[in-house]
């Protein structure tokens, strides 16, 4: 396969977390599997595609509502928190040649950052176990911003953290409507794929570049 490599303008690379540098998406569906159980409801087939772009307690909030809970979000928040805590700490590895990339790109003297919906409490252990913590000069969480990724603040607001411009920066995502409101934004965009085959086609459409493994990019 052709190697793929980003413009020469780039000065930053802002990655999202969960299915771009690392597949967690077992994790949480076991989570959403013995969370709704508890509480006597089975997860429907949309619930995950919806919660996927939400932040928690925009997530907590949703789930609330859509299932009648007499529960307080915080409290909600907690639950999915700790039941994540242990995975993210001790089991959770990155993707293929991500650590490699990483590097890679620090070498060459780009600025890294994380833009995810995961919490400091989830994304710093498993950045920390893979041994890459360190080669990220800053993160930001969904939690900080008032809207999920389906609108690009998160990014813009990692962007203004590196101190780059949008038009230089490049955002890694699996989410489809992540890629598309980035690329709305002004940033180059690279789809990651290898854990959303069915969105394969249509992040094809939307992203400048696309890849399933990072040993494909250079």
């Amino acid at each position: 396969m052709d190697k793929k490599r980003l413009p020469e303008h780039i000065a930053g690379v802002i990655f999202d977390l969960d299915g771009t540098l690392i597949s967690s998406a077992h994790v949480w569906s076991d989570i959403d599997k013995k969370f709704l159980a508890k509480r006597g409801f089975e997860v429907p087939d949309d619930y995950v595609k919806r919660i996927t772009l939400m932040n928690f307690p925009e997530g907590a909030a949703y789930t609330i509502e859509r299932f009648g809970l007499k529960e307080r979000p915080e409290d909600i928040i907690e639950e999915w928190r700790s039941m994540a805590q242990w995975e993210y700490s001790h089991n959770l590895r990155l993707k293929s040649g991500a650590e490699s990339y990483l590097k890679m790109l620090k070498a060459k003297g780009l600025r890294l950052a994380l833009a995810t919906a995961s919490s400091p409490a989830l994304y710093r252990p498993v950045l920390q176990n893979n041994g890459v913590l360190e080669l990220f000069d800053s993160f930001t969480s969904t939690e900080e911003i008032s809207r999920g990724k389906e609108h690009p603040d998160v990014y813009i607001y990692a962007a203004g953290r590196l101190g780059c411009e949008v038009r230089h920066c490049a955002v890694f995502e699996d989410l489809l409507e992540g890629v598309r409101s980035a690329g709305r934004a002004g940033f180059f965009t690279a789809a990651c794929i290898e854990d959303v085959p069915n969105d394969a086609e249509a992040l094809a459409l939307a992203a400048d570049m696309v890849f399933s493994t990072y040993d494909e990019l250079e």
